[in-house]
């Protein structure tokens, strides 16, 4: 599943062509993908202006003059790619041609740029467990949206708010960590990433970074800072590319290089002065990589 730095990376990916331009024709080649299209999907769509593209945890927001906004999540498989009319793939980094079976070109977006280039964005998602639903209000009040905690990004979440969302949770940090109504978009692979980057073991209980003291206040400002530096080295890498996960321009991300600790099991820890190694662990059926020297 694509973590909130691969939808911030596609969302800048599409950002240039998208916002500001006009949909001309959507083509929604069957009736569902996770969910049914909603009614009269393709018909309320074009001929909108798309005045704003924005991201809300792992979720793509399409504002349109005049409403409504469009939802939009990736699902396990599900990406973007971008063509000109003629058919030809916008230039990027490099490319892969994996996903672009038209078998799995489930939506497309006919889109015309105020300076009239013509161009279409393709959503191809072999699983299907991707969708796009209308918000008709406000879009933090829709039911995928709403309840969702603070975005991981900028300066919001800092050392205070961080104890605040911890204090006498008595569940592993890293559940606490993956917790959407506490903190939006955070995924196993980055919490794994920032835990170790704080010094903090996943299974340490989460409200010991909330206890009174200037220790668990410095637990608590440094895994906030971990979580941010994480969550920005990621997208400015473009994200991390797994299995399905790509960008629009149809190039990987080249964070999973810089993993410190994810899928590095045995691995010597790469922390100075730490002798210990990565080991693999499960929690809530899920992995969770860490290292139990320096990590306590």
């Amino acid at each position: 599943m694509p973590e909130l730095p691969e939808v911030e990376t596609v969302r800048r990916g599409l950002q240039p062509v998208l916002e500001g331009a006009t949909i001309t024709r959507v083509e929604a080649r069957r009736a569902d993908l996770r969910f049914p299209f909603p009614e009269k999907f393709s018909q309320r769509l074009t001929g909108k202006t798309i005045t704003a593209l924005g991201r809300r945890a792992k979720y793509l927001t399409m504002d349109l003059d005049g409403g409504p906004v469009l939802i939009c999540h990736l699902g396990m498989s599900g990406s973007f790619r971008l063509e000109t009319a003629d058919g030809s793939d916008m230039p990027g980094v490099f490319q892969h041609d994996r996903s672009k079976s038209a078998n799995h070109d489930h939506v497309v977006f006919h889109v015309l740029s105020p300076v009239g280039a013509r161009s279409r964005v393709i959503f191809n998602d072999p699983r299907r467990f991707g969708f796009m639903l209308f918000a008709e209000g406000p879009p933090d009040a829709h039911p995928m949206l709403a309840g969702l905690g603070v975005e991981p990004t900028g300066n919001t979440l800092d050392g205070a708010l961080l104890a605040s969302l911890m204090k006498g949770r008595r569940s592993p940090l890293k559940a606490a960590l993956l917790d959407q109504r506490l903190i939006a978009g955070l995924g196993n692979i980055y919490v794994s990433e920032a835990l170790w980057r704080a010094s903090l073991s996943p299974l340490r209980e989460a409200g010991t970074i909330a206890k009174p003291g200037k220790k668990a206040e410095a637990q608590s400002e440094r895994l906030a800072e971990a979580i941010r530096s994480v969550i920005s080295d990621a997208i400015a890498a473009g994200g991390s590319s797994l299995r399905d996960y790509m960008q629009t321009d149809g190039s990987l991300g080249y964070f999973q290089h810089s993993f410190a600790v994810y899928d590095r099991e045995g691995e010597p820890c790469s922390k100075p002065g730490c002798s210990g190694h990565i080991e693999r662990i499960v929690q809530s059926g899920r992995s969770t990589f860490y290292c139990r020297t320096c990590q306590r």
